[in-house]
């Protein structure tokens, strides 16, 4: 179970600014097992109602969006007296009922009193349509596919955990404790973070197993797209979704709607990618020639990298071997490091929430993987699969921006090289942390 997001919860229902809640995040992240087991175990009753499931919920918002009665009704309708404050009542899938949805406004201004957290697979999406709720009216969290601090936890290696969160100095680990974090990086490539993966995985150890539940996460995806988007973006979106292993797979990894389909033209595509962003499905990383902030301002948005939700998922829609598992140094390089790319990035999601920027210089010479804001300061991070590491790149952009610290995530163990700091890749969730 993915212990930060339980933290934020327990801080949600403690506010005295709390409003109704929505998470947001992929389909098969966990939202409803987190919410079910925080309203069970942090309330006396828990009222679960589900949209997808019960289309008849959808009725109770239908003749007005009144509070006090909408929650009289539920009571008649789940046999039991909700209690402001006792009881949590999660709505899920809210996404199918914009009434519901629309409800939670008046919640807020009317019976904040009564607890209530919703969830959706497809709210980014909702969400992003003209008509949805004021914005105001409720407090968000996103939930990301397990980070490798919370693929620990699922592994039974929370010590691990610790040992990376009590870090303070760039001095090297022993070189048995990095040999071990490694294999349980490597094991995180394959698996990734999906949680039923993640657990079938720490229950087995069967990685045939392990490939066929992801595979089954992405149909579910695709039968998504057949169900809920625009019917003119549909193949549109699995076109770009069946591109993203090819686009990783070069070595120049720029996004490029011609490589989708010869004919494509990014104005025809443009709204299928940004489904599949508000899906929470991709993480677009744009360019940026200028290192200053706010990085969004400087920001060059045709020119753009797109990444899977997960590595594990990407390692199943690149039809990656499952023997590569056993490969330790093969698993890391394969297509041409776009694992370990992708893996910062999802990190950097799951950690920090930050919008994604990559650095390329004017003349097109020199490319850093991603920049960082933090405080209003940029931060360059380049990503390197191996250990044989060369930072033309990373030395151009000191050149040029002089920063503070240059940052390099690779194989190699914790050390500082003078204005260098080499981050394991495990340590990615550290990143803020030891670099101000």
């Amino acid at each position: 179970m993915n212990r930060d997001i339980y933290q934020k919860l327990l801080d949600w229902k403690s506010s005295p600014r709390r409003k109704p809640l929505l998470l947001q995040g992929a389909r098969q992240t966990g939202k409803t097992f987190i919410l079910k087991v925080f309203g069970r175990n942090e309330y006396e009753n828990l009222i679960y109602c589900n949209f997808e499931e019960d289309p008849g919920l959808d009725q109770f918002f239908e003749r007005n969006l009144d509070p006090e009665r909408i929650v009289k009704e539920l009571s008649i309708y789940f046999d039991i007296e909700i209690r402001p404050g006792s009881d949590l009542i999660v709505f899920d899938e809210i996404q199918v009922s914009n009434r519901a949805l629309n409800a939670l406004k008046y919640f807020h201004e009317k019976r904040n009193d009564i607890h209530i957290a919703a969830a959706g697979s497809l709210l980014g999406v909702k969400l992003s349509s003209p008509g949805s709720f004021p914005v105001g009216k409720v407090n968000f969290l996103h939930l990301f596919p397990m980070s490798f601090m919370e693929f620990l936890d699922g592994m039974g290696e929370s010590r691990y955990r610790q040992l990376i969160e009590n870090i303070s100095d760039p001095i090297p680990l022993s070189k048995a404790l990095h040999d071990h974090l490694i294999d349980l990086l490597r094991q995180y490539y394959f698996v990734g973070g999906m949680p039923e993966a993640v657990n079938h995985f720490a229950e087995t150890n069967n990685e045939r197993e392990v490939r066929e539940i992801q595979e089954e996460v992405i149909k579910s995806y695709i039968m998504d797209f057949a169900k809920h988007a625009p019917a003119s973006d549909i193949p549109k979106l699995t076109l770009l979704w069946e591109s993203i292993p090819k686009h990783l797979a070069r070595e120049n990894k720029k996004f490029i709607f011609s490589a989708v389909k010869k004919s494509a033209r990014a104005r025809e595509y443009e709204n299928a990618l940004k489904w599949l962003e508000d899906a929470g499905l991709v993480y677009r990383v744009t360019a940026t020639k200028a290192a200053k902030s706010p990085l969004s301002h400087y920001a060059d948005k045709a020119c753009f990298k797109i990444y899977a939700l997960d590595v594990g998922l990407l390692g199943a829609m690149s039809r990656s071997p499952v023997e590569l598992l056993a490969h330790r140094e093969r698993l890391f390089n394969e297509y041409e490091g776009a694992f370990v790319e992708n893996f910062a990035a999802q990190q950097l999601m799951a950690h920090f929430g930050l919008p994604l920027h990559y650095w390329r210089s004017k003349g097109g010479t020199a490319e850093l993987d991603f920049l960082c804001e933090f405080s209003g300061r940029i931060y360059p991070l380049e990503v390197k699969a191996g250990i044989n590491l060369r930072s033309k790149s990373l030395r151009s952009f000191d050149v040029q921006f002089s920063p503070s610290v240059l940052t390099r995530a690779s194989l190699l163990n914790l050390k500082k090289d003078g204005k260098i700091l080499n981050l394991p890749l495990y340590t990615l969730s550290r990143l803020h942390d030891m670099i101000i």
